[in-house]
């Protein structure tokens, strides 16, 4: 097959179902399972001295410590600024208007006075202790989603932020994370990646402290052992490779719904890009357009990977049922490339992020506009939400009752424990009535 032409059918009519279109699930891989739970295991057991041979037989680097110095992160923004003129303030913008976006997320306790008296219920919010974002660095390096993850945890009030990044070939981190984790306000910073970093942050070690939730995207084998230590900390959820789905009317232009489907498939072979349009004459222009588009890409064994193998175009009837498809899916990225779209984002119910019209490309929320791109993958979206200042705080009920209060209410709470057959129950809240009798 030629390099201009692309092995991706178009479906019509009765092809077109959320099954032919939906192209892979989030299965476990047995033996990264296997694997990752030897080197949890073997990090519990020896710490640093696990960490650092891992570092050696993974990264392939020599480091006789993993604790980043303050020194090399002002070296490293030196760096960026010279090398890459004009990113120290693009990832200061960005960083503002995510924070811009994310601060109006900050929830505030309450308290309910009862009405009766003598009754008060609330709720506190309460930041985590620590925290510990995984940025990968090595042959990836993505300094936007350690400022997606970074900045709502600052804004809910986490009293210290880890980061976890693996070295390079020369022991250090890649200077773009440590520069983005200057202006995201990052507490301490280790040199450490793969499934060991995060047995390390889970279980700590004489280095790397203890945290409570570990957030951040990277291989399989670090989403193994976040599933795997999940409940000894939190995580933020399993995320799987990207998605984009792209609905279309014939106002759309087929240049630009090529280049954003194509936005997803460079990221990985793995990832799905789907087209829904209403117009047949449109997606024969797509399908031309993501070959002719395809030439050019640095990346594109692995784009053309990703749409001949889990890209889909189809051609349906009605904006109406493109939207019922696109809630069945549940994709992570969703464009409305359509005449007016805020006429159709009420029948949109699953997705991770919406981008309306013909001039929002996802590009622009995963880099610059300020809604996080930590987004469910894999349909969940059905029941989860993208990363935000929520994800960093815990909340914690109170309540409190006179004695009269009390009284009041003793007879329900003993007839509701002795209904479940709990008689300490009952008799915890009558006995502090028993001076009435």
């Amino acid at each position: 097959m030629s390099d201009t032409e692309l092995a991706i059918p178009i479906l019509r009519g009765a092809e077109v179902t959320p099954e032919r279109l939906r192209t892979r699930f989030g299965a476990k891989n047995e033996a990264a399972e296997h694997a990752v739970a030897e080197i949890l295991a073997d990090v519990y057991a020896r710490g640093d001295d696990a960490v650092l041979e891992y570092t050696r037989r993974f990264d392939g680097v020599e480091i006789s410590s993993l604790a980043v110095d303050p020194s090399e992160i002002e070296s490293a923004a030196s760096q960026v600024a010279a090398e890459n003129p004009g990113l120290l303030d693009t990832m200061t913008r960005a960083a503002e208007n995510i924070r811009r976006f994310h601060e109006r997320q900050v929830r505030q306790g309450f308290s309910v006075h009862d009405e009766r008296g003598g009754i008060v219920s609330g709720q506190r919010v309460i930041p985590l202790d620590r925290v510990g974002l995984y940025i990968p660095g090595g042959t990836a390096v993505y300094p936007s989603t350690l400022l997606m993850n970074a900045i709502p945890a600052k804004l809910a009030g986490v009293k210290e932020l880890i980061l976890a990044s693996p070295p390079q070939k020369d022991g250090r981190c890649a200077p773009t994370i440590l520069a983005a984790a200057k202006v995201a306000g990052v507490d301490r910073i280790f040199r450490m990646g793969g499934a060991q970093a995060v047995a390390a942050l889970a279980y700590g070690t004489v280095s790397v402290p203890r945290v409570d939730k570990i957030t951040g995207p990277g291989n399989v084998y670090v989403q193994t052992a976040k599933r795997q230590l999940y409940g000894l900390v939190d995580i933020e959820m399993i995320a799987g490779p990207s998605e984009i789905l792209i609905i279309a009317d014939e106002s759309a232009n087929a240049r630009f719904a090529a280049a954003d489907l194509l936005s997803q498939a460079e990221h990985d072979a793995m990832a799905a890009a789907i087209l829904l349009t209403t117009s047949a004459p449109f997606a024969e222009a797509v399908r031309a357009e993501l070959a002719r588009q395809l030439v050019s890409l640095p990346r594109r064994e692995i784009a053309r990977r990703s749409i001949e193998e889990n890209g889909r175009i189809a051609v349906i009837a009605s904006l109406s049922e493109a939207a019922e498809i696109s809630n069945a899916i549940a994709p992570e990225h969703l464009e409305l490339c359509v005449k007016d779209p805020f006429a159709l984002l009420g029948a949109i119910l699953h997705a991770g992020s919406v981008f309306l019209g013909h001039y929002a490309p996802e590009a622009l929320g995963d880099y610059f506009a300020g809604p996080n791109h930590t987004l469910p993958t894999n349909g969940a979206a059905r029941f989860s939400s993208p990363l935000s200042v929520d994800d960093f705080v815990k909340k914690s009920s109170f309540l409190y009752y006179t004695k009269d209060a009390l009284r009041a209410d003793a007879e329900h709470v003993a007839r509701f424990a002795r209904a479940e057959q709990l008689e300490a129950h009952a008799r915890s809240a009558e006995i502090r009535l028993a001076d009435d009798r």
